[in-house]
């Protein structure tokens, strides 16, 4: 009777507890799952992943940076734990719910479900419990451009374009001057208290984290440590090399280098290369360009406007604006400016249906502001400027900048434009031939102002302020006449700041 009850005892742990056992198991170990990162985003490129395995993060911590085809995104993880297992690559393609990494999750985390990840901001971390005490993660820094990474260790030449790529036989380390020291590794450890923006600011900068003593809380790294360290083995490199010459390039492989990987150095036979992958933006913008050449019949407008006037008011109140933290440009008063000649010129407003014969006449105002980014260009939108005023429209501009400078702006930011305005003055030149941003059917582009002499009304020579202004625009919708009154309308707004500010 005992062995009869013992059997059936058995019998019911393993058809019961055991699954149980097993799903409790799996449950404290979730996957982290690519959340939704925009609408019509299926999938995005695997561009860094910015946690190891071992390293223990928190509910909110950024895991990966993904490129889609009309941003770069920081995931963040949507559970809190120790980092089992990296499902991805940097390079690969993974669609929308595809697994990114195992987490060990933190005990009772796996009680609630974990909730989906923003795809836009980066959302602030949720402290939650580690396994082992470990001291409160610092607020994550705003982010700033890293210093230039080192150049890539070169390796063999790169296969030719058309044939796929093979990876490269094992070469002997060649002698390389690194501007670091030498030991400057990434192969730092989940014990090395650190959270996933050090880590990826000491990635960039070739810093091995092991060898920086943390100033935080209980040890803990901070950014000022790794540019402490940055600094320290630059300024000891000279004494060292004592300013060598450069060292000699190693002669290519024949067996090719592998083209798949960023900064690949090679050799063809003129001389060596380098040879990078196009990103998946650099891809959108050439299709996109490609199409606006190869569809849109674009003629270009130009003509400068006197902006003396307004520059002696932005002088006069940019200190107010200083006292509530914003930079008072001409930018505002440019986008002022085209948002109000827009609702007199429809044309210029609207988008060709060429599928089915119609044009569409926008009832509101979004205009785009391209950006010039480390990536690529970005255009992101800011919506109902019409409906804005010049402090509103500053205020926009500064959260709009904040986000492209971080990378944290959503795929949603960058939609729903009728209308872009692309600045080249801050980098300097005047006059251009802007490609129109299709659907749209016309782009203002603003050089660099500068003083001239003018012949006044009263036929004296006076010194004054002249902004560059180039309008190309889509001649199946927009005829000379239409664009030339516009153009003149944006003018007269900018020589007439008053004008401006009291436009309805």
């Amino acid at each position: 009777m005992g062995l009869k009850r013992f059997v059936c005892h058995l019998c019911f742990c393993t058809c019961y507890l055991l699954p149980f056992t097993s799903y409790l198991f799996f449950a404290l170990m979730p996957a982290v799952k690519l959340p939704e990162l925009g609408d019509g985003i299926e999938s995005g490129d695997v561009l860094e992943i910015f946690v190891s395995v071992g390293d223990v993060i928190s509910s909110g911590d950024d895991i990966v940076e993904m490129e889609t085809d009309k941003a770069t995104v920081p995931v963040p993880s949507d559970v809190g734990g120790k980092v089992t297992k990296i499902l991805i690559n940097e390079g690969d393609t993974v669609p929308i719910g595809g697994e990114l990494i195992e987490v060990e999750a933190a005990e009772g985390a796996a009680a609630e479900p974990a909730k989906p990840a923003a795809p836009a901001p980066k959302a602030e971390a949720a402290p939650e419990p580690a396994p082992e005490p470990a001291p409160a993660p610092e607020p994550k820094p705003e982010p700033t451009p890293a210093p230039a990474s080192p150049a890539p260790t070169p390796v063999s030449a790169a296969p030719p374009v058309n044939e796929p790529a093979k990876p490269a036989a094992p070469v002997a380390p060649a002698t390389i001057e690194r501007p670091m020291a030498e030991s400057v590794t990434v192969a730092d450890s989940g014990a090395i208290p650190a959270g996933p923006a050090i880590r990826r600011l000491a990635r960039e900068t070739s810093v091995n984290l092991a060898n920086v003593q943390g100033t935080g809380p209980g040890g803990r790294i901070t950014r000022d440590d790794v540019l402490s360290a940055v600094r320290s083995a630059s300024q000891a490199k000279p004494a060292s090399t004592g300013g060598s010459a450069r060292p000699p390039r190693p002669a290519a492989s024949a067996s090719g280098g592998d083209a798949s990987l960023p900064g690949t150095e090679g050799q063809d036979e003129f001389g060596p290369i380098r040879v990078e992958r196009m990103s998946k933006i650099r891809k959108t913008i050439s299709a996109q360009m490609h199409v606006s050449w190869s569809s849109v019949p674009r003629v270009t407008n130009f003509d400068d406007a006197d902006i003396t006037d307004l520059e002696r008011l932005r002088q006069s109140s940019k200190d107010d604006y200083a006292a509530q933290g914003l930079k008072l440009t001409t930018m505002p008063f440019l986008i002022k400016a085209v948002a109000t000649a827009l609702r007199q010129h429809p044309a210029i407003n609207a988008v060709i249906d060429s599928d089915n014969e119609q044009i569409i006449y926008k009832d509101y105002v979004n205009i785009g502001i391209a950006v010039d980014t480390d990536r690529g260009l970005v255009v992101p939108v800011l919506p109902d400027v019409d409906r804005m005023g010049i402090p509103d429209i500053t205020r926009a501009l500064a959260e709009t900048a904040g986000k492209v400078r971080g990378g944290q702006f959503a795929v949603s930011d960058l939609k729903g434009g009728s209308f872009t305005i692309s600045n080249l003055g801050a980098i300097g030149g005047q006059y251009s031939t802007p490609i129109v941003n299709v659907p749209e059917v016309a782009i203002l582009l603003v050089g660099r102002s500068r003083k001239l002499p003018v012949v006044m009304p009263d036929d004296t020579i006076q010194p004054r302020l002249m902004v560059p202004l180039s309008l190309s625009y889509d001649h199946r919708l927009v005829d000379g006449g239409t664009a030339a009154r516009f153009l003149n309308d944006v003018i007269s707004y900018l020589q007439a700041p008053s004008r401006l500010l009291l436009a309805l």
